[in-house]
């Protein structure tokens, strides 16, 4: 069986793994978060540029400004595609990363359970040899109290 300090170490080099995963973790929803909110200003931004591109044209517009309202709003809409595939393979990462986390994190738990039976049998063994140790002294008791009679 195992040492206890060995499996002490596989559970500091567990958890130290299982803690990297989840700080990558934390990073990889950071990232998301930070995505989902830039793509939502670029959403907010193409909306109130074409409203402004209405608002515009009622009061009359030339070719060339159309033109120029146009264009930039086929950048947004560009910039807001690119948004999205980023945000796409971003969340691809953080369920890679999550599946990370929960590999790390089970294996630390393997550890545990394996410490835990470690000190039960531990335990269980301590008991039989106290049993075996108090039976014996009693035995001898028994014995010395039989002599004397």
């Amino acid at each position: 069986m195992t040492k206890p300090s060995s499996l002490n170490t596989l559970i500091d080099l567990a958890q130290n793994s299982a803690d990297g995963a989840a700080r990558q973790l934390q990073e990889l929803n950071s990232t998301r978060r930070d995505a989902e909110q830039q793509l939502a200003t670029l959403q907010v931004y193409r909306r109130d540029y074409t409203e402004r591109l209405q608002k515009t044209m009622s009061h009359g517009l030339s070719a060339s400004n159309y033109h120029n309202f146009r264009q930039f709003i086929v950048t947004l809409d560009e910039a807001i595609s690119l948004q999205n595939k980023a945000l796409v393979q971003i969340k691809t990462k953080l369920e890679s990363g999550r599946e990370y986390w929960y590999e790390k994190k089970r294996r630390l738990n393997s550890y545990m359970t394996l410490l835990s039976r470690q000190a039960r049998q531990q335990a269980e063994s301590d008991n039989r040899s106290e049993q075996r140790t108090n039976d014996e002294i009693s035995a001898n008791l028994l014995r010395r109290t039989d002599k004397t009679y």
